[in-house]
């Protein structure tokens, strides 16, 4: 009788959800490839984008127009700043803001003058505006004066800003609003035809944030100029370092609630590109693993370098000296290779088990880079939609068989423990933003906006648990119309992964910033994401990234976690 032969490992897969999905472990994500503006820069790197200025009519106040023109072999399209004196009256980043430094618009095509015009004339006027067809972005931004200011103040004197300076914020600008798929008339994500160079979620509003950014370091140039003779321009490696900044808060939980298939396919493109990954054979020697090195060095310099404090996170000086242990990590598997089968895996399991979540998910964002084309294609494959329907045939018993095996986590919560339903969401009627306090203090009749994904779960199941398992859905919802939205939910999203982050958003010891994070850093790619509050988080976006200029020559496409100017 032959020798059985020794059973193949099998190959790393998608995490499971149950660990995945809890709040703490999705605000560990790390930016990655797959993260909206890394995935568009690395689309314009791949594809050599071209950006002209084509108009910078701005004067010493800061008052007037600039024009850029953007070509992409999926299309031509237009950036239209419109500058304005800077003035505190009015200013603020919120929505009812009516004062800011800029205006502008991602149009598609060459934008005429026509266009100029309408859209300087209907911007301000936000909701009561209306956008120029082909108009994919409205978008608005302040400075950061002091620093913006300082900037100026430099180039004029013939010198770079100080590094320390524009290392507390780095940005000149701040975006106070991208908005788009139809929004004041905008045109809609899902119209865009097969080809179209944005197709692919928030892409038009990474390019319109892409395009504050040049547009922040075009200014502080050209007023620099106009003040003196001599001034000089920012250099490439400050203007790369200088992204544009970007604040979000409660607004993005509500987000996540409204958009579960968007969650599942991003998260679900991030763990496949992380899995191909982990499977790639490697011996001692071979030199992906010296670029792995490095980049992961790159980082652990980026993290040492961060100045911002953080109160919900973790402390950038712990992951950065967990990161430098990492490195060694791959610097020993380069070395004298590994007898695991998948030595990558072997490697995420052991930096999982000794060092911090955002550690390890720092590793595995990097790990991606490993797999660029595949990578890539996963972030372009997210065109999905999230329309919700009601299936009436399906029987009573599958309804409740899909809640006990993709529910269970909902099903167990104890919604009778104290403090389980204390919290209340609302928008709030001067700043026309949603909020969250106290149910306690909320007016009698005030409308909740929060989805109670684990009180409407057991009330559905408790339902169903008293009908006939053959009857149809319909006869249920005929008796409990107030079942249809969570039923509806079920259905559509059944067998999907990581839609639902296992949470209680009303409960007191749900914490905001967990979910702002995943939002902010792993899907939108933004950096340095400081939080206020434990709800509101401020970062910056394209932070190292290429300048336009270099785009259309071969930037580098390891333009990430930039070093401090001088460093």
């Amino acid at each position: 009788m032959s020798a059985a032969l020794p059973i193949a490992a099998a190959p790393p897969a998608p995490r499971d959800p149950d660990f995945l999905m809890l709040p703490e472990r999705l605000a560990a994500f790390q930016p990655s490839r797959v993260s909206c503006s890394r995935a568009l820069m690395a689309q314009a790197i791949t594809e050599r984008w071209r950006i002209a200025t084509r108009r910078f009519d701005i004067g010493a106040d800061s008052a007037g127009t600039a024009v850029y023109e953007i070509a992409t072999p999926g299309g031509t399209f237009s950036f239209v700043a419109f500058s304005n004196a800077p003035r505190q009256a009015g200013r603020t980043g919120r929505i009812i803001g009516r004062t800011w430094d800029m205006t502008g618009a991602l149009v598609e095509g060459v934008a005429d003058e026509r266009v100029i015009e309408t859209t300087r004339q209907e911007l301000p006027k936000l909701y009561a505006g209306r956008a120029t067809p082909g108009t994919l972005i409205w978008c608005r931004s302040n400075r950061s004066m002091r620093v913006f200011d300082a900037t100026v103040e430099a180039l004029a004197a013939g010198r770079q800003p100080e590094a320390a300076l524009i290392a507390q914020s780095c940005y000149l600008m701040r975006n106070t609003g991208l908005d788009g798929n139809g929004t004041f008339g905008t045109r809609s994500f899902l119209a865009l035809e097969e080809g179209h160079a944005l197709r692919h979620p928030f892409a038009a509003q990474m390019l319109a944030a892409y395009m504050m950014r040049e547009f922040a370091a075009d200014l502080a140039n050209h007023l620099a100029a106009l003040r003196a003779p001599s001034a000089v321009a920012l250099s490439p490696e400050v203007r790369r370092f200088l992204g544009i900044g970007n604040g979000s808060a409660l607004g993005l939980i509500l987000f996540i609630n409204n958009h579960p298939r968007l969650i599942d396919a991003w998260i679900g493109a991030r763990e496949a590109a992380i899995a191909a990954a982990r499977a790639l054979p490697f011996a001692a020697g071979d030199a992906r693993l010296d670029h792995f090195e490095k980049l992961i060095r790159r980082a652990a310099q980026f993290r040492r370098e961060d100045r911002m404090v953080y109160d919900a996170f973790a402390p950038s000086a712990l992951i950065a000296e967990e990161l430098e242990a990492t490195a060694a990590l791959v610097a020993a598997l380069r070395e004298k290779g590994s007898d695991a089968a998948y030595p990558l895996d072997a490697l995420a399991q052991e930096v999982g088990a000794r060092f911090h979540p955002e550690t390890e998910e720092t590793l595995l964002s990097l790990m991606i880079e490993l797999v660029p084309a595949e990578a890539d294609r996963l972030a372009r494959d997210m065109i999905v939609s999230e329309e919700m329907e009601v299936r009436p045939t399906m029987s009573a018993g599958a309804l409740r068989a899909i809640l006990q095996r993709e529910y269970a986590w909902a099903l167990a919560w104890d919604l009778g423990a104290p403090g389980a339903y204390a919290q209340i969401w609302y928008k709030s009627a001067t700043a026309e933003e949603p909020r969250r306090g106290p149910k306690a203090e909320a007016p009698p009749g005030t409308f909740n906006l929060g989805l109670d994904v684990p009180g409407l779960v057991q009330a559905l199941d408790a339902a169903l648990a008293a009908r006939d398992p053959a009857e149809p859905v319909a006869r249920l919802l005929l008796a409990r119309p107030d079942l249809r939205q969570i039923t509806a939910r079920v259905q559509s999203l059944a067998g999907l992964r990581y839609h639902q982050p296992r949470v209680n958003i009303m409960a007191n010891d749900f914490v905001p910033a967990h979910m702002v994070r995943l939002m902010n850093v792993a899907l939108h790619g933004v950096d340095k994401t400081r939080d206020y509050l434990a709800r509101n988080l401020r970062g910056v976006l394209f932070h190292g990234a290429p300048v336009a200029a270099e785009l259309a020559g071969g930037a580098d496409p390891d333009w990430f976690y930039p070093p401090e100017p001088g460093a």
